[in-house]
C-alpha cells in the first residue's frame, strides 16, 4: 500500500478532530444499583444525585457513567469497594415521594493511556478497546446531560432545522460523534443527523392527526383505527392532566377494544364505571365516551386512561417505520450543502 501518484493532488476537508491524549490513567469502577432499574434515564438521576450528597466520600472526584454499569475517573476513588444509600424523588409521580435505593460502587481496572498512545504511534500492535470505551463515554457526559441521547448521536430542538413532518410527528435535528482510531491518530468524527419524534401534545390531538380525521372526533372509531393507533402509541410516556395536584406518567401498554362508557373495574367491592369515577372522584365531565381508553400496567391489573386527558411527553422517539411522505418531509429537512453542514456541526458541537 502507499500514496497514488496520479491525478492532482488536493485538500479535502473532513468532519474529523484529531484528540490528543495525555498519558495518564483511568481508573474503572462496577456500578450496582437495587433495586435494579433498567431505565439509563433513572440510572444517571440516582449516580447524579450520590455525586451531589457523597463528595466527601468520593474525594471531590467527578465520575462520568454509562447509565448501566460502568464509571470511570481520572484519579482513584478513595476505597476500593463502597455501598451508598440514595434517595431521588419519584418523577414518575409528579416528584411527590421518594424511592430508595443502595448503590455499591467497586473497582474493577486500571486502564493506562500510555497503551492507547502506543498503539496509536505504530509500536503496539493490539487496540486497547477498553481505553477508547472509556474516553467515548468522557465525551459522552456533558452532551447526555443536555440533550436527548440516542445511541451515538445527541437531539434536540434548540439545534433547529427540524419541523413537523406528518402524522404527529415531528423532526429534530442533532449530531453523531464516535471516537476513533486512524493513521493520524485518535480521531472524533462529528456529523450531523436527524430523526423523528414524537409531538409534545394531547393524546387526542395525535390519534387525529396520526388517523388523519378532519374536523371534530367521530363519535365512535372503527376497530381497524383502533388497531392502528394501538400500535402507533404502544410503549409511548404520557402524562396525566386531569388532577390539578400532580401530574403522573404512564407507559401506555395498549388502547382498549372496549369503549369507555363500557369500562368497569372494581373499587371497595363495587364494581364503579371510569366515566363515573371521573365525574364523582375529579368532577370531570368526559367527552369522548365512545372512544377507546388507553391502558397502562398489565391485563390483570390495568390503569384505564381517557385519551382526553393525557398529554404525549416530549423527547421520545418515533421508531415506527415512516410513510412517504414523512420520509420526503425529513429527507428535505435534514439535506444541506457542504458550507451549512460544517456550519451545523460547529454549532451543534
Amino acid at each position: 500500500p502507499g500514496y497514488g501518484t496520479a491525478g492532482k493532488r488536493c485538500r479535502v476537508r473532513a468532519n474529523h478532530l484529531l484528540v490528543q491524549v495525555a498519558g495518564k490513567e483511568i481508573y474503572h469502577y462496577d456500578v450496582s444499583i437495587s433495586p435494579e432499574s433498567m431505565a439509563r434515564e433513572r440510572n444517571r438521576s440516582i449516580i447524579n444525585e450520590l455525586v451531589r450528597l457523597h463528595k466527601q466520600h468520593l474525594d471531590g472526584r467527578l465520575p462520568v457513567y454509562d447509565g448501566r454499569k460502568g464509571m470511570f475517573t481520572a484519579a482513584p476513588l478513595p476505597f476500593k469497594t463502597k455501598e451508598f444509600i440514595v434517595k431521588v424523588s419519584n418523577t414518575e409521580r409528579g416528584y411527590q415521594g421518594e424511592k430508595e435505593y443502595k448503590v455499591t460502587i467497586k473497582e474493577v481496572a486500571k486502564l493506562n493511556l500510555y497503551n492507547l498512545q502506543q498503539f496509536l504511534a505504530g509500536r503496539q500492535r493490539e487496540l486497547p478497546q477498553d481505553t477508547i470505551q472509556a474516553l467515548d463515554i468522557a465525551l459522552r457526559e456533558t452532551p447526555t446531560a443536555k440533550y436527548t441521547p440516542i445511541s451515538r448521536s445527541f437531539f434536540s430542538k434548540s439545534f433547529g432545522h427540524g419541523g413537523d413532518i406528518g402524522s404527529g410527528v415531528e423532526c429534530w435535528r442533532g449530531y453523531y460523534q464516535s471516537l476513533r482510531p486512524t493513521q493520524m491518530g485518535l480521531s472524533l468524527n462529528i456529523d450531523i443527523s436527524a430523526t423523528a419524534f414524537y409531538k409534545a401534545q394531547p393524546v387526542m390531538d395525535f390519534a387525529l392527526e396520526y388517523l388523519n380525521i378532519r374536523g371534530d372526533a367521530p363519535r365512535r372509531l372503527f376497530d381497524q383505527d383502533r388497531l392502528k393507533l394501538k400500535k402507533a402509541l404502544k410503549g409511548v410516556r404520557v402524562v396525566a392532566t386531569h388532577r390539578p395536584d400532580i401530574s403522573i406518567r404512564y407507559k401506555i401498554t395498549g388502547i382498549t377494544s372496549a369503549p369507555l362508557n363500557e369500562l368497569t373495574f372494581d373499587l371497595d367491592g363495587t364494581r364503579v364505571s371510569v366515566v363515573q369515577y371521573f365525574k364523582r372522584q375529579y368532577d370531570y365531565s368526559l367527552k369522548y365516551v365512545q372512544w377507546p381508553c388507553l391502558q397502562a400496567g398489565s391485563d390483570s391489573r390495568p390503569t384505564y386512561l381517557p385519551m382526553e386527558v393525557c398529554n404525549i411527553l416530549g423527547g421520545q422517539r418515533y421508531s415506527r417505520k415512516l410513510n412517504e411522505r414523512q420520509v420526503t418531509n425529513i429527507l428535505r429537512l435534514a439535506c444541506e450543502r457542504p458550507d451549512k453542514r460544517e456550519g451545523s456541526i460547529v454549532e451543534g458541537y
